[in-house]
């Protein structure tokens, strides 16, 4: 029953998505922060857990990154929609999670999954703290401090990109002769 439990938590962030949006689109930002609280939280379980009692699995190591992922672009891309922060945010995270996702569809080819490493880890905790920033802006009309988070957490997106492809070459995944194009 256990083994089950972190991948069940991952399949909830899922399933929070459309009440986070619904909720933000309707100007609901305290509930939005608990949706958006209780999402943030299954994700920190369902690792422990994993972790905690040896039950990675491949299942998880894709699925789970790709719930973070689908949470943060509805919620950046709703906030975007309201006006709340610049659209240019999520054209640049669109961007940098189309070339992880064709880096990872490359590398399924070879048969093997990428787990998150610490500096991608970092960027979805440094967005998920700019979003609540944005939530406590405007529920409580403060002075517009969240914008300098999604710098550093853009910052730390392009950083960890850059890491993940740098992994990737130093491993052999990207060979120089592969990369060259032939006439």
């Amino acid at each position: 029953m256990l083994k089950h439990v972190p991948n069940a938590l991952t399949i909830l962030r899922f399933i929070l998505i459309p009440f986070i949006v619904i909720s933000l689109v309707n100007d609901n930002y305290l509930l939005t922060f608990i949706f958006f609280t209780i999402s943030a939280l299954t994700d920190v379980l369902d690792g422990f857990i994993a972790r905690k009692f040896d039950l990675i699995s491949n299942f998880g190591k894709l699925v789970d990154p790709l719930a973070d992922k689908a949470t943060q672009i509805s919620v950046l891309t709703t906030l975007a929609f309201k006006g709340i922060i610049e659209t240019w945010i999520i054209v640049v995270i669109f961007l940098k999670e189309v070339l992880m996702v064709a880096g990872a569809s490359f590398l399924y080819g070879k048969e093997t999954v990428v787990s998150s490493k610490w500096y991608g880890k970092l960027a979805t905790v440094l967005f998920y703290i700019a979003i609540v920033s944005s939530l406590a802006v405007k529920k409580f009309n403060l002075f517009r401090f969240d914008i300098y988070l999604y710098y550093l957490a853009i910052i730390f997106t392009i950083f960890s990109l850059l890491m993940y492809f740098r992994a990737f070459y130093a491993k052999g995944y990207f060979k120089k002769e592969d990369l060259k194009i032939n006439k």
